[in-house]
């Protein structure tokens, strides 16, 4: 049993203690008003979303609310307020801003109910992160992990150009990622201004990448 107050994160780290995914979950702090993560066995304190990044993830999450509620799928996708995601390997993670869970399958999810983890891309229909300081996190570590997993789609929002100049050029500029799962690995489609973003699970959703960076 984990005798780990909240506070002991920034020693935990700075001693390089590593711990296990199941560690990670029994030690996060119930209620908390901050966010986690696991990163190769280290916990991690995210940036708390705020202003422009905490509005655009709440008003692209009402876009897709809407765009499912008005698809057959309304009654059987959802977007929850919180989970963590657990990728294959033992000493990672994730609470994806944005996930699309489907209610068809989440009942093979056995710590769905009492953890909020989802361990099987079969639950997943779309992983959305909006990116952050932290941007190497989404490029790098999120894509590889969630590529493996089998996520089928996965975006990246980088609405203010934070990202590496090999993913958005010199000068930076604003950029949205769709990667689509075809044959194990992700195929990654680039879209900025008026490009209007193809989802091959919102096939519907009637956005451009600049309405999205602007909500």
């Amino acid at each position: 049993m984990l005798n780990l107050e909240q506070s002991d994160v920034s020693q935990t780290q700075a001693e390089v203690k590593t711990f296990t995914f199941d560690e990670f979950i029994e030690w996060y702090p119930e209620n908390s008003q901050q966010r986690y993560e696991l990163h190769h066995g280290v916990i991690v304190e995210m940036p708390k979303p705020r202003g422009k990044h905490s509005k655009l993830t709440g008003h692209l999450i009402e876009k897709l609310l809407i765009t499912i509620r008005e698809t057959t799928k309304g009654d059987i996708w959802f977007i929850p307020r919180e989970s963590i995601v657990k990728p294959n390997r033992n000493q990672s993670g994730y609470e994806p801003d944005i996930i699309v869970l489907n209610q068809e399958t989440i009942g093979t999810e056995t710590r769905w109910e009492s953890e909020s983890v989802i361990q099987n891309a079969t639950s997943v229909k779309l992983i959305v992160e909006v990116v952050s300081t932290n941007w190497r996190d989404d490029y790098y570590d999120k894509f590889g992990d969630y590529e493996e997993m089998g996520i089928p789609e996965y975006w990246i929002v980088d609405y203010a150009g934070l990202g590496g100049r090999d993913f958005l050029g010199n000068p930076k500029q604003p950029a949205l990622f769709v990667c689509e799962l075809i044959d194990g690995e992700y195929v990654k489609r680039l879209f900025r201004g008026n490009d209007v973003i193809v989802s091959p699970t919102f096939p519907k959703l009637n956005l451009t990448a600049q309405q999205v960076f602007d909500l």
